[in-house]
């Protein structure tokens, strides 16, 4: 199984690039903004924590993320790879993550760190909000989850480097000109 940490700013593209994964090679995508948005629609207790810290601009605690991993990876077994978009978010959550692929006898093969301006990333996400709707998709939301970012996110770049599996892809220019450069990493894992 191929597992493939997509990494970068809200706004970088990972859920647009995520798809294109998906179609190209087949792999399950894993996004704990989507675990959460279903718990949230639903209503269940996990739903009503994380939307109290989604509606401030935090992530949520690294517990409530690693047991839906953790049960997420135990149905998923016998894909082809898995994109995980969006988590880890923190370094303890990388060190959880790696421990649990561990358990299940497999190790993220490439981290893609996508790199896009600060200012690109509010315009996007601006736009994204005005065409979904999305309520944390306003500009004091947009600036707090930056922050967010910067300061408990970022970091993971150094821990991946350190492991030798993060790879920085500009994430500028079209979708597929940001796909193309995303394919050729992924395509030499396989070489």
């Amino acid at each position: 199984m191929t597992n493939i940490v997509i990494f970068g700013a809200p706004g970088s593209g990972k859920g647009t690039q995520s798809e294109n994964l998906i179609k190209r090679y087949g792999f399950k995508h894993v996004s704990t903004g989507d675990l959460l948005r279903a718990e949230i629609k639903e209503d269940t207790e996990l739903g009503q924590v994380a939307k109290r810290y989604i509606d401030k601009g935090q992530l949520v605690p690294d517990e409530y993320i690693i047991q839906m991993i953790e049960h997420l990876l135990s149905q998923l077994q016998k894909e082809a790879g898995l994109i995980f978009d969006g988590f880890p978010r923190t370094v303890a959550q990388a060190v959880a993550l790696d421990d649990l692929l561990v358990h299940h006898q497999t190790k993220v093969d490439v981290v893609l760190d996508l790199k896009v301006p600060e200012e690109e990333l509010i315009d996007r996400l601006l736009k994204r909000g005005q065409i979904s709707g999305r309520s944390d998709d306003n500009l004091e939301t947009i600036k707090k989850r930056l922050l967010v970012y910067h300061n408990q996110t970022a970091p993971l770049a150094s821990y991946y480097a350190n492991k030798g599996v993060l790879k920085t892809i500009e994430g500028t220019g079209t979708v597929s000109e940001i796909g193309d450069r995303i394919v050729r990493v992924v395509d030499a894992l396989h070489e």
